[in-house]
């Protein structure tokens, strides 16, 4: 019979901006501190840990190489401590805490941590593809998918575009969108609402000396933005309507939470913050790439016997403005509930760390608000989306 799985700590960074403060840690480096961080938080007995599950997007140079097992070499834990890497793209730490808990639901684990990192100041997005065909590697686009979808690439640009169109959303309201997400990020960082799940490090820029300064902000929030400066960004794209200002931003950050089941409370002797009610994951046309989170939420909740309206808490990754507010308009949800604190227009977006981050939000906020039920969905690359529903306790 499959037991359940809980949550007992989550934690993340601050989110560094390209070239900030973050910018001089070795993205192994930077793992293996948020895999200290949840042992510590559960005074946990390092060797009680099964297994580590870290999810990455750019697996190339210093995120190559299983980067989950060499956090765990570069971290507290024994040797005897295993891990492993997870890409589902910009779901892949998300997918990382569904592996995780289904290990502690099958009783095969007791203990494991899911977690997730990405330095795009140091590997910058999409760097494998290039660096593969310069070598004379070739690319992923093979000709049967290139027959099969009429196109030659998939690109997050173009999907967030056909996002806008079909669900009619015009380049005012999203930057309105940004505007507002934006105000949300500042009150939250100003009301303390980040304080219990931000894990403070030695700020480290790229190439300059190691200082005394502490890095506990995201850096990439615009405390001075206004609604006139984002309205007055260019379209990425001639008859667009996607700005930088409207897209999620390039961002340094890692974060994990720590699953486990019955037998992992009792020998850990925590109690839990969250369970897992429900988890799934669904892939979708591959071109406008990023409209899986609709279909699967539908699914997701039918799944689990759930109405849109039982949940208390939406987390919605913010790749582009047209991403949550079609959603929104395709739910039914409640606009005040999503993403309350903001999201990664503001907060940044660290592609495979950006799953246990969103986590790690939502179940900070559940406790923080005492509401009952979260629901979190993310655009991944290919065309899919994994939904993950939890109960706090």
């Amino acid at each position: 019979m499959p037991q359940e799985a809980f949550i007992v700590a989550a934690t993340r960074t601050a989110g560094g901006r390209r070239g900030g403060r973050l910018s001089g840690w070795h993205p192994v480096d930077l793992a293996a501190e948020i895999i200290n961080e949840l042992v510590e938080r559960t005074n946990a007995d390092p060797s009680l840990i099964d297994d580590v599950i870290m999810g990455c997007v750019q697996q190339i140079g210093e995120q190559s190489v299983n980067i989950g097992r060499n956090a765990v070499l570069a971290s507290k834990l024994p040797n005897s401590v295993p891990g492993t890497s997870v890409d589902r793209q910009c779901g892949s730490s998300q997918q990382a805490l569904h592996f995780a808990a289904q290990a502690v639901m099958s009783g095969t684990m007791d203990c494991v941590i899911a977690a997730g990192v990405e330095s795009m100041s140091r590997i910058p997005m999409t760097s494998p593809g290039p660096v593969a065909l310069k070598a004379g590697l070739g690319q992923y686009m093979s000709p049967q998918i290139q027959e099969n979808f009429g196109v030659t690439e998939f690109t997050q640009f173009l999907g967030a575009e056909m996002m806008a169109e079909k669900y009619d959303i015009s380049k005012d309201a999203m930057d309105n969108y940004a505007y507002q997400t934006t105000l949300k990020s500042i009150a939250a960082i100003n009301g303390g609402h980040f304080d219990n799940e931000i894990l403070s490090l030695q700020a480290r820029i790229k190439d300059m000396p190691a200082g005394d300064e502490i890095h506990s902000i995201d850096e990439g929030v615009r405390f001075n933005a206004s609604l006139e400066a984002i309205s007055g960004l260019n379209v990425l794209q001639e008859g667009g309507r996607i700005t930088a200002g409207t897209a999620s931003q390039i961002c340094d950050g890692a974060s994990g939470v720590m699953v486990v089941n019955a037998a992992g409370l009792k020998a850990l002797g925590v109690e839990p913050l969250a369970r897992i009610h429900h988890m799934s994951v669904l892939g979708h046309d591959p071109v406008i790439m990023l409209e899986a989170p609709i279909p699967a939420t539908a699914v997701a909740l039918k799944k689990a016997g759930m109405s849109i309206d039982d949940i208390d808490l939406f987390e919605v990754n913010e790749a582009f403005a047209s991403v949550p507010m079609a959603w929104l308009q395709a739910s039914g949800a409640d606009p005040e509930r999503l993403n309350i604190n903001g999201g990664a227009i503001a907060l940044g977006h660290p592609l495979g760390g950006s799953g246990t981050k969103l986590m790690t939000t939502l179940v900070h906020s559940l406790q923080r608000t005492g509401k009952r039920y979260g629901l979190q969905t993310m655009c991944e690359g290919g065309g899919m989306a994994n939904v993950t529903i939890i109960e706090r306790l």
